[in-house]
């Protein structure tokens, strides 16, 4: 989620203390979406240019909010937002929040995104709203718990000594003490209920009778609360690649490493598929083990004093995310094996699995929502031990993951009790789900719709991305410009309303190609963790 493959957009670092009005030209819009006057004791947001070379018509301005909303008249904070205004003058549908997912992400540029990528009509007819949700990027306060939590070298993740294990607890521990310690007065109330009474600020603050959601990754389970807290107030909403609202979060953590170790196999297979670009064998198991013996050697000698076993766990495991990134992973794989030459690994890791600033502020995020969301166990023995028997049969990212996660288990706050999602009181919710997802694998988006009445679940058959819309799937995003259009959703029989096929794998030459395409940079937006 955190580690961003580049740099978001300029709008997050304009947002802050934008006060200039920049009005968009009103119109009349259907009868579901009209405009009210801000509610009393919310003040309107005031807009200003922030546009990018990418996204010109972003607009920014800024948002408070109670820092707990059971108390209004207490602390405030402050949310960064964006909006890329409708300009449709016949038709307006209503503001459509977009988030990214995360927890953790910054949505500003997503706005700017989501309404280039979308038909021109659609997005023609709504104010496309980004967020950074609370204490994410320009929203203020930002967290950052613990600068240089992610230095390189850290300790081997896989804890096959006494030491290991210790020296992996330790970091876990400070990082969960120093977020005490610096924001234990904030930490109660950075969580998705507290993020989703925002969205509901946002909306008021926006003299919207309903929204309309478009949610990523996080920014599912973000909307699926949203819509059970506020189902009057829910337009349309589109969920894409789904968290499974069940096991948030600890089994949902597990299913993942599980979902991740088949994406990397997959990934083995691919690269064996292209032998003549990178001579690595045409049996994906010898493949496989090429690359566990890579993790042993840089375990003993980082490359280049920065990527040891972690940190390769750490580069890799984007390409769970997007498969337009394997060609970049295979070179540097093929490089440190066959031609003994570190420098392209060296710089994969700094392109994938290094986290800057940004990365450090949505890890804090993401800790501190996932941590107080729901209850974690607190017995280490516990979690050794759910660890090692998902090792046995998924090696890839399972210890990582556990140490990414690991906090958790000893936070400063008491944990919440999740939300149950279940709801049969909100229009028509489409879903989207790749059958071979890692980060929120297919099982999440059909528990899901089974929980959303009157949902349809849209399915991209063999695909393994996360995040699959306005990524070049024009079967997919045909089904959501139709929604959006006018609210109609698929409708067929068995598990799936409809089913589209994936989009090609990339090829080793068409690893520029990939690096410039909608779906990368999509995937720069999403990022890693999501």
């Amino acid at each position: 989620m955190n580690r961003r493959a580049a740099a978001l957009c300029g709008a997050a670092a304009v947002v802050a203390g934008m006060i200039t009005a920049i009005p968009a030209g009103a119109s009349p819009g259907p009868a579901d979406a009209p405009r009210t006057t801000p509610s009393a004791g919310t003040a309107k947001p005031t807009w200003k240019k922030c546009g990018t070379k990418s996204y010109p018509t972003l607009q920014c301005a800024s948002l408070k909010v109670p820092l707990d909303h059971a108390n209004p008249h207490g602390r405030n904070i402050t949310l960064a937002l964006s909006r890329v205004p409708h300009t449709s003058k016949k038709t307006y549908q209503g503001p459509l929040l977009v988030n990214p997912g995360g927890p953790g992400g910054s949505g500003l540029a997503l706005a700017g995104f989501v309404a280039a990528s979308l038909p021109k009509k659609v997005a023609a007819q709504y104010d496309v709203i980004g967020f950074d949700p609370r204490g994410v990027g320009a929203s203020r306060p930002a967290l950052n718990c613990r600068p240089g939590h992610f230095a390189p070298v850290r300790p081997d993740s896989l804890p096959t000594s006494r030491a290991l294990e210790k020296a992996n607890l330790h970091r876990v521990q400070a990082f969960a003490k120093a977020c005490g310690a610096k924001y234990g007065h904030l930490l109660p109330y950075i969580d998705t209920v507290s993020a989703v009474r925002d969205m509901d600020a946002i909306r008021r603050a926006l003299g919207a009778k309903k929204i309309n959601y478009f949610g990523y990754s996080y920014g599912t389970y973000l909307g699926a609360v949203y819509a059970k807290l506020y189902p009057q107030r829910v337009r349309r909403m589109v969920l894409d690649s789904v968290v499974d609202p069940t096991g948030v979060w600890y089994d949902d953590n597990i299913a993942q490493d599980h979902a991740f170790n088949s994406r990397h196999r997959a990934f083995m297979a691919w690269v064996a598929k292209h032998n003549a670009a990178y001579r690595l064998g045409t049996d994906p198991e010898k493949i496989e083990t090429a690359w566990y013996k890579m993790r042993a050697a840089l375990a003993k000698k980082p490359a280049d004093k920065k990527v040891g076993a972690s940190e390769l766990e750490d580069t890799f495991s984007p390409g769970g995310y997007f498969n337009g990134y394997w060609p970049h992973l295979a070179e540097a794989f093929a490089a440190y094996v066959k031609d003994k030459n570190d420098d392209p690994l060296v710089e994969a890791y700094e392109n994938f699995g290094a986290v800057d600033a940004a990365g450090a502020n949505g890890y804090s995020v993401y800790t501190s929502v996932q941590c107080r969301d729901a209850h974690w166990p607190r017995d280490w023995d516990k979690w050794r031990d759910d660890n090692w028997a998902v090792y046995e049969k998924a090696p890839f990212l399972t210890w990582n993951n556990a140490w990414y996660n690991a906090p958790c288990a000893f936070w400063p706050t008491d944990s919440a009790e999740p939300v149950d999602v279940s709801n049969d009181s909100v229009p028509p919710v489409l879903l989207f789900q790749a059958t071979d997802d890692a980060a929120t694998p297919y099982e999440g988006g059909v528990m899901a719709h089974h929980l959303l009445s009157g949902s349809s679940l849209v399915v991209e058959q063999g695909g393994g991305n996360h995040g699959i819309t306005l990524s070049g799937n024009t079967c997919l995003d045909k089904h959501l410009a139709t929604y959006l259009t006018d609210g109609r959703v698929p409708r067929g029989g068995g598990g799936a309303d409809a089913v589209c096929r994936k989009l090609p794998d990339p090829k080793p030459l068409s690893a520029k190609a990939a690096a410039g395409s909608r779906a990368a940079a999509l995937h720069g937006l999403i990022g890693f963790r999501g």
